[in-house]
């Protein structure tokens, strides 16, 4: 009798499970897999795939950049994080420590502008990558002071249209600056630069519209010719000597002229009513002098005045109440004398007023409200400052006067204590006199009866 078809089906079975040989020969052909060396080896076996994809290395961080490679790379080379693309990074803010735009070039797009912040002391820039991005018009280091000034190829030289230096850089030169000629916008803030004055750096820059150089122990003099095109001129907290040339007069266009805190000398210039646009006038703490000019009063747009800390003298012009867009005023520890022309509607609607410690200087009672703190006296009827009295013990006009010189707000005193003054009775002046004289007439009377009696 023939085996029935379940005893053969054990059978095979009995087979497969103790001959694996013969199983892998029965099977159809499989795929190999490929795990990665990056794998732990108790990690699950991958999904098989039919064509295995070979790994090709990275260029960067971010394979998805738009950036040109060369300047991706030089980005690494400077620490900035290049983990997303640059270039759909937000654009330049003060809050960031690194920030970037590009342009919309294919099939790499090119940067226009990075700055840099808060570097860190082992940072040092390449001439290499400064030469992978030449295509910058705009460069900012903020708070990078352990940084080297490198010399800037000249593609990159001659692309910058802006450059910030704000407490960076170190060995800073003149004529290091004076190489960027193409630039409209330069600010160099908080760093030593080492000039024989700002002609060298300013001389070649043709283009020039804006420029900042504070604090940077700039010496020498102001230049005598200036780009006609300059808007904005700060060259404050330096060391510059001389005077204040009038070819600056001549700059139509200049809306803000910052020279404070340097050691000026001299008058300022006659002219400086030519300057129409002029919004900022600060010259405070030079050593200037002489009157105000008088053509200052065809400048309509000035909003901030600062002529403080000088040796300016004369009498304060009334034209300056006549500036209608005026908010700034410091006029404090000069030399002015007579009467201050300025009302008390003109002073409320100042934001700044400063007018102390100009000793010849007093204010009209009769128009100033004495609860202001001026930092001068009254006047008296001849629009003299009131001195204050000798003593404590004066005469009762006298003390009058002293209090309103003396107080801390030049008060001018209140009815009780005039009533006061006036109610203390005979003043010891008045005693003495009558004392003296009755003594006098009793000696008289002594002398007489005693002129009788030896008779």
């Amino acid at each position: 009798m023939a085996p029935g078809p379940v005893f053969l089906l054990t059978l095979l079975s009995f087979l497969l499970l103790f001959h694996p040989s013969l199983t892998s020969s029965l099977s159809p052909p499989t795929t190999s897999t490929t795990i990665s060396p990056t794998k732990s080896p108790s990690a699950p076996t991958p999904t098989p795939t039919p064509t295995p994809t070979p790994t090709r290395p990275s260029r960067s961080p971010s394979p998805s950049s738009t950036l040109d490679p060369k300047q991706l790379r030089a980005l690494q080379s400077l620490n900035i994080p290049t983990t997303t693309d640059p270039c759909s990074s937000p654009p330049p803010s003060s809050a960031s420590a690194s920030a970037t735009a590009c342009d919309g070039a294919t099939p790499f797009r090119h940067l226009l502008s990075l700055r840099l912040a808060n570097c860190s002391d082992d940072l040092q820039i390449s001439t290499t990558a400064l030469r992978s991005l030449s295509t910058l018009t705009s460069l900012e280091l903020l708070d990078c002071p352990s940084v080297a000034a490198v010399r800037f190829p000249p593609d990159l030289a001659g692309h910058l249209r802006s450059f910030t230096c704000i407490n960076s850089l170190h060995k800073l030169t003149g004529v290091w600056l004076s190489r960027l000629q193409n630039l409209t916008d330069l600010t160099v803030s908080a760093v030593t630069v080492n000039a024989s004055g700002p002609a060298i750096v300013l001389g070649a820059m043709k283009k020039l519209k804006s420029v900042t150089i504070s604090h940077a122990n700039l010496t020498g003099s102001l230049p005598k010719h200036w780009h006609l095109n300059l808007t904005h001129i700060d060259l404050s907290n330096n060391k510059l000597v001389g005077k204040i040339p009038t070819s600056l007069t001549r700059l139509e266009n200049l809306q803000v002229l910052n020279l404070s805190s340097n050691q000026l000398i001299g008058e300022v210039p006659t002219s400086i009513g030519d300057l129409l646009s002029l919004q900022n006038l600060s010259l405070s703490s030079n050593s200037l002098s002489g009157p105000i000019p008088t053509s200052m009063a065809a400048v309509p747009t000035l909003i901030h005045l600062d002529l403080g800390s000088n040796q300016l003298n004369g009498t304060i012009p009334k034209f300056i109440a006549d500036l209608k867009d005026l908010r700034y005023l410091n006029l404090e520890k000069n030399n002015f004398n007579g009467i201050m022309p300025f009302n008390a509607s003109f002073i409320k609607r100042l934001a700044v007023f400063k007018i102390g410690e100009n000793s010849n200087l007093c204010y009209n009672h009769s128009t100033i409200s004495s609860k202001l703190k001026l930092g001068i006296a009254p006047c008296d009827k001849h629009g003299l400052p009131l001195s204050p009295p000798p003593a404590k013990d004066s005469s009762s006009g006298d003390d009058s006067s002293g209090r309103e010189s003396n107080d801390d707000d030049y008060s001018m005193g209140d009815e009780s204590g005039k009533s006061k003054a006036h109610s203390h009775g005979p003043s010891k002046v008045v005693l003495g006199v009558a004392i003296g004289l009755s003594s006098v007439v009793f000696l008289i009377i002594f002398l007489v009866l005693i002129s009788k009696c030896c008779r």
